[in-house]
């Protein structure tokens, strides 16, 4: 085995979380794509279904303040959030960050698609600013989650060479 013996060489990557993750990640998008680039806004035609969930969310407790646009606003944000986490997850980790930048991107080409192919939908700021805050809140997530699997993965291996009696 060429000199190295097979204790100093690290264990083979899980090839699991790639494949899992990007294909996840790749259905996520087509998702997003088919609901930001449809021809006509997919909420069009449901002005009198939606009225009545925030009827029923207000006499539920939600202030009346929490109408149309704020509902939009908030479910911009999470249609973004699994995107950011399954971005963040599947970039190594040492550039985890490319996914404060990916996100954003991709939510500024949708606008800008839609306002340059797509004369029934509306490109606005807001959505960037409401998609990105998803996307932020989905990579904290995945870091957080990086960092909490790293901690355990450190103690486990610490713990397997202290019952080894291997000092480091």
């Amino acid at each position: 085995m060429n000199g190295v013996s097979t204790a100093t060489k690290a264990p083979p990557k899980s090839r699991a979380r790639t494949s899992i993750g990007g294909v996840l990640l790749a259905s996520y998008v087509v998702v997003i794509l088919l609901a930001t680039l449809w021809p006509t806004p997919l909420d069009q035609g449901y002005s009198a279904a939606i009225q009545k969930v925030l009827d029923v969310v207000h006499r539920n407790g939600v202030p009346e303040w929490f109408g149309y646009n704020k509902l939009e606003f908030t479910a911009n944000v999470a249609m973004f959030v699994p995107l950011g986490f399954l971005a963040a997850l599947l970039l190594p980790t040492r550039v985890w960050w490319l996914a404060l930048l990916i996100c954003p991107a991709l939510s500024i080409a949708i606008e800008w698609t839609q306002a340059t192919f797509l004369a029934a939908r509306f490109a606005t700021a807001t959505d960037v600013m409401s998609n990105s805050i998803g996307a932020v809140i989905g990579i904290l997530a995945a870091v957080i989650l990086r960092s909490i699997v790293y901690e355990r993965d450190q103690k486990i291996i610490a713990r397997a060479l202290w019952q080894n009696g291997i000092r480091t």
